[in-house]
């Protein structure tokens, strides 16, 4: 059996490092962090004319039709930027809900455009309380006449503020729901989170009665929960991949920073307790990348391995992430505790991705549920 990336997959891959390198490097993030830059449409456009926000939309809408394991090289390179803004919250959150749900008239209206850039997308699933509960839905949808009338809030919605439409994950009737609502949207109102992870934004969505159209409906009962669930598999290890990216990168500028630190005459990488430091951590972003490339392939095969693979590869990659920026932490020493170096940027992502859309407390609970512990 043959585990290698294909050789259009590693094109994708080096196609993606350049684009990360060029246009989102390090200074861009820094000074997007800072306040003094914003994600842009132009960087959005030249990842749209590079195919890659019709990568898993099929052909049949305009799309690539492409796996998510082509998907996943792009991702990873991404967490190496850390690059910013709605790629992922539009590509899979949205994207791939409209195109589970199999709703040709959600799909022919949306996807299309999806690709082609025009518009974006993100999911609202979580819900103030206990943000890990797959059953706190809150969000109350109840017909009246010809429409929907949604009551709730949602929070920490990734890149609402950024978005053409939102997939609301609603309580309708009794059961579970899935709405199409554009923005903006009369009687909605999206307010930004200050959060500690200023690479994503991340925003609270007051409904406060907001009235919708009926076929703002795309699924409900059991095919919302299927959908629901393989979308939270899918964004979950695409958080994971970021995290492996992300992980490498850290550990690359440790590496780099220890053949050029002299203390005693000699690079602190000489040192045997950097050396082995600097193992053990390759060792655990390597087991992390087998993992989360097994669960990237799962998640086109669908079945139980999706959603084990998914949450095993949200545990490790979100535990390998936050000890390799602890470890290379102690690695700069003082350098990486100030606010110039790009470290704390990484640190930050680790803690956010780690916790949107199920933590690992969550997701160990997912495994011993799938496995019957």
């Amino acid at each position: 059996m043959d585990f290698s990336f294909t050789e259009e997959q590693e094109i994708l891959r080096d196609t993606a490092k350049r684009f990360i390198q060029n246009e989102c490097g390090t200074e861009f993030v820094k000074q997007l962090v800072d306040g003094n830059r914003e994600f842009t449409d132009e960087i959005w456009q030249k990842m749209v004319e590079l195919g890659w926000t019709s990568i898993l939309i099929p052909e049949e809408y305009d799309g690539l039709g492409l796996s998510f394991v082509d998907l996943s090289v792009i991702l990873e390179e991404m967490g190496k930027g850390p690059l910013p803004g709605p790629f992922t919250s539009s590509v899979v959150l949205a994207g791939e809900t409209i195109r589970l749900a199999e709703n040709p008239q959600k799909a022919q209206h949306y996807l299309s455009r999806l690709g082609a850039g025009e518009i974006r997308g993100t999911l609202a699933w979580a819900e103030e309380g206990d943000l890990n509960m797959w059953d706190n839905i809150n969000l109350s949808a109840r017909v009246q006449g010809d429409a929907f009338i949604l009551d709730g809030r949602k929070v920490f919605v990734p890149h609402a503020d950024q978005a053409d439409f939102v997939v609301c994950v609603a309580l309708c009737e009794g059961e579970t729901a899935l709405f199409v609502v554009d923005i903006p949207c009369p009687g909605l109102k999206i307010n930004k989170i200050d959060t500690l992870d200023r690479t994503t934004s991340l925003c609270l969505l007051d409904f406060g009665s907001t009235l919708i159209p009926r076929d703002a409906l795309l699924a409900k009962g059991k095919s919302a929960e299927t959908v629901l669930g393989s979308v939270l598999n899918r964004i979950n290890v695409a958080y994971a991949l970021d995290m492996v990216g992300g992980g490498q990168k850290v550990l690359d500028i440790g590496v780099e920073y220890a053949k050029t630190r002299i203390q005693f005459g000699q690079p602190i990488g000489a040192f045997q307790a950097i050396k082995h430091k600097a193992a053990e951590l390759l060792m655990e972003i390597e087991g992390a990348r087998s993992i989360v490339y097994y669960a990237a392939w799962a998640q086109d095969q669908e079945g139980t391995e999706s959603t084990v693979s998914a949450s095993a590869a949200k545990v490790f990659c979100t535990e390998m992430y936050r000890n390799v920026t602890k470890e290379v932490l102690q690695i700069l020493g003082g350098i990486g505790f100030s606010w110039e170096h790009e470290l704390h940027i990484f640190l930050k992502r680790a803690k956010c991705l780690g916790t949107l859309f199920g933590d690992v407390s969550f997701h160990r609970e997912k495994l011993a549920v799938a496995l019957n512990y």
